[in-house]
């Protein structure tokens, strides 16, 4: 499976896990890295003492490329990117910011910058930038998205119509079939994130894994439109943040019932009722919690099977 991005990450299958907040520690990073795709290490939950620990214990654990995704509005991205810098980090995928903060910076030390986009403007903006390539993020994902609530599916060929630069597709992306979809729409990789979640590697707390498990397609919500779109499943939290916006809760109001420790209390603590539980529409497609290792040689076999699938359509 060479594409332009399995040649710029020097990695074997065109297949990057997300770095996920709460989820994607270096056990995790290090596993996907191992099986021949790209992990990626979650900064946005960790300060600069336990980046570098994560960091360490990754380049321990494989000997293969890995990354970092750091969201470039937290207060403290300058001191992560310094240390990714001094512990030798050479990938970096940004997000939740401008990339022009940090690319020269980052290109000077001959890092390969990638950076997430919701919408094709942002994608010209990152190419501008210098950026490597991006990943263009359909609002199917779990998390914060993008205010225009672009599908993937829509998103991918524009970007990869209108840019130079290589694309990344991500966003409801969870098997074998959505991998060959993606590439099918002229995405040279794919970025993965709820199926990367529930995996035995994933940091994240086992109640959280076993909702996502139980989950179906009608499992997941927008909420928050005011203050920055959020992917989540439907729990009581959801549901209540759904009904102030319908009540129409100002932002100053919306931001404390968000408060600050809810992603951390729903995905790594494992609160179901209270927590913010991030997951994407593809969860309704996850049934079971299997090792990276597990789920990788599941993905490339369901790829095969789907362009066979395609071929004798085809005919």
């Amino acid at each position: 499976m060479k594409t332009k991005i399995t040649q710029l990450l020097g990695i074997n299958y065109p297949i990057i896990q997300a770095g996920m907040v709460w989820v994607s520690g270096w056990k995790l990073a290090s596993a996907v890295s191992n099986c021949g795709g790209l992990g990626l290490i979650g900064t946005g939950s960790m300060k600069s003492d336990l980046l570098k620990e994560h960091l360490q214990k990754c380049k321990a654990a494989t000997y293969k490329p890995f990354g970092v995704n750091i969201p470039l509005l937290r207060k403290d991205a300058n001191d992560l990117v310094q240390v990714c810098l001094d512990e030798g980090v050479k990938i970096f995928f940004t997000s939740a910011g401008n990339p022009k903060s940090f690319t020269s910076l980052l290109k000077e030390h001959g890092c390969i910058v990638v950076h997430v986009v919701a919408n094709l403007k942002y994608g010209l903006k990152a190419q501008e930038a210098g950026c490597d390539a991006v990943v263009g993020e359909g609002v199917e994902a779990g998390g914060h998205n993008g205010a225009d609530q672009i599908t993937t599916f829509c998103l991918i060929p524009q970007l990869v119509d209108k840019l130079t630069i290589p694309v990344i597709a991500a966003g409801g992306i969870v098997d074998g079939r959505g991998i060959l979809a993606a590439l099918s729409l002229g995405a040279e990789g794919v970025q993965i994130g709820t199926r990367f979640a529930s995996t035995v590697e994933s940091s994240a707390h086992d109640n959280y894994k076993q909702e996502i498990v139980k989950s179906g397609d009608q499992d997941t919500t927008l909420a928050f439109k005011k203050i920055g779109l959020i992917r989540m499943m439907k729990n009581d939290f959801a549901i209540r943040a759904m009904k102030a916006e319908n009540e129409g809760w100002n932002e100053a109001q919306l931001r404390e019932l968000l408060a600050t420790k809810r992603e951390r209390a729903g995905i790594f603590e494992g609160d179901l009722i209270e927590g913010e539980l991030e997951a994407g529409q593809g969860a309704g497609l996850i049934n079971d919690i299997p090792s990276v290792k597990d789920l990788f040689e599941r993905l490339l076999k369901e790829y095969e099977t789907a362009k066979e699938v395609l071929r004798i359509i085809v005919r």
